[in-house]
């Protein structure tokens, strides 16, 4: 996927849907499963607007307080946009994403549902939520392990304010496509097993822009993709 320049991000957007439209093509799947989650961390309201002038409605923050900055700014667009928030969730900031966010992909652990649960205002639809796993049990990744999936999953499905709608995973780097591929079927596994208990959920979110293919032919639902949209981030 190639990086750009802001003034194509229109055409960014344009080559990673067809990028999907074939890994789909490939692994016989349908289109319509797969959303794309634009990232738009570190970018400008501008490079916002100009993907919703591209049609994209769904877009993924790392950054909390920069997160609702956006929502803010975008507030009453018609519309509607869906914002997502992507990034490891503090305490002391869930407050924010429940009373901001319309998901919450990064769920790995019963006191941060909890928070969520009870700061979630009543006039608001339940927070979406996701279950991170740390499928490479790496200790600088937040998730949790495959194992304690099960316990949390149910102790968030009795959450009024939240709505559990799947798993989210961010592996190791990985340039193999096939080991990229074990990785995401794995998690597959996991997300059919989780489906068995919970017929509900339909939200596998894992795939970013240099192993989207490998994590749709595996089963991905939700993809999320930030560099090949919006270029190279400015982290200064």
């Amino acid at each position: 996927m190639s990086l750009s320049q802001p003034h194509t991000i229109g055409k960014n957007l344009q080559d990673v849907r067809e990028q999907i439209a074939a890994a789909a093509q490939r692994c016989e799947r349908p289109l319509e499963e797969i959303t794309l989650l634009a990232v738009s961390k570190t970018k400008p309201a501008s490079a916002v607007e100009e993907a919703i002038a591209a049609g994209q409605l769904a877009f993924g923050e790392n950054y909390v307080q920069e997160g609702v900055d956006k929502i803010a700014h975008f507030a009453g667009h018609q519309p509607a946009l869906t914002w997502h928030f992507i990034g490891p969730l503090q305490s002391n900031k869930s407050r924010l994403v429940a009373e901001n966010f319309d998901w919450c992909h990064t769920v790995d652990r019963l006191k941060i549902a909890q928070r969520l649960n009870e700061q979630r205002p009543e006039n608001l639809p339940p927070l979406q939520v996701l279950i991170q796993v740390n499928i490479s049990d790496e200790a600088s990744k937040s998730g949790i392990a495959l194992s304690d999936v099960d316990v949390l999953a149910d102790q968030i499905s009795q959450m009024p304010r939240l709505t559990l709608r799947g798993l989210m995973a961010i592996p190791a780097i990985e340039h193999d496509y096939q080991r990229q591929l074990a990785v995401f079927s794995q998690m597959r596994s996991a997300f059919d097993a989780l489906r068995a208990r919970y017929p509900q959920l339909d939200t596998l979110s894992m795939g970013m822009t240099d192993d989207m293919p490998a994590a749709i032919a595996a089963g991905s639902t939700m993809v999320r993709i930030g560099t090949a949209i919006f270029g190279a981030r400015d982290y200064a």
